[in-house]
């Protein structure tokens, strides 16, 4: 019997964009103009549940953003590419520099500019409140919203499709084994 959503088993990579996939795609500024963004705790920790399996991670947005770095070296996701308009230029770098194929990588994006990045990802996900052009392109559609459980919901779909969960949670479900 084949895994649900078996095409994620392929993964190497998961790139993700930032605003409407990390966040909720809204962005506020102080009276000061101090820009603020809000990220899941449970997106964080999916990220590093694929980590510790050996799955890269990666991120890529049109701006660019303190925040944006603070999230990612508390992360310890690298590359972090910021201020990219033309996505898919950034597929080059990670072949070269990570030797990861593009079809390995599975990228997640909601908007129009996400759109020539997806095309040549080999695994493509996106969120419910992404645009229709996205949306048919994507090869899932999670059932979280962005910056609310959505890369949470695709990390624990790639561990699952690898038969990596079990062993990835096992320090949590039998404490006697660390955390």
């Amino acid at each position: 019997m084949t895994k649900p959503f078996a095409f994620f088993k392929k993964t190497k990579l998961l790139l993700l964009d930032v605003d409407g996939i990390l966040t909720e795609g809204t962005i506020t500024y102080t009276s000061s103009g101090e820009e603020l963004k809000s990220f899941s705790v449970k997106d964080g920790l999916g990220i590093r549940l694929l980590q510790n399996a050996g799955i890269k991670t990666a991120v890529v947005t049109a701006r660019e953003s303190e925040m944006v770095s603070r999230r990612c070296r508390e992360l310890s996701i690298n590359p972090v590419f910021q201020n990219i308009k033309k996505k898919r230029k950034v597929i080059e770098i990670i072949e070269k520099e990570l030797k990861i194929k593009k079809e390995n990588i599975c990228c997640m994006g909601d908007d129009l500019i996400d759109i020539p990045l997806m095309q040549i990802c080999g695994i493509s996900a996106t969120v419910p409140d992404s645009c229709e052009e996205v949306k048919n392109l994507a090869m899932y559609i999670t059932k979280k919203q962005g910056g609310k459980g959505a890369v949470r919901e695709v990390c624990e779909l790639i561990l699952k499709s690898k038969g990596l969960w079990e062993k990835s949670i096992e320090s949590f479900i039998n404490p006697e084994q660390g955390n």
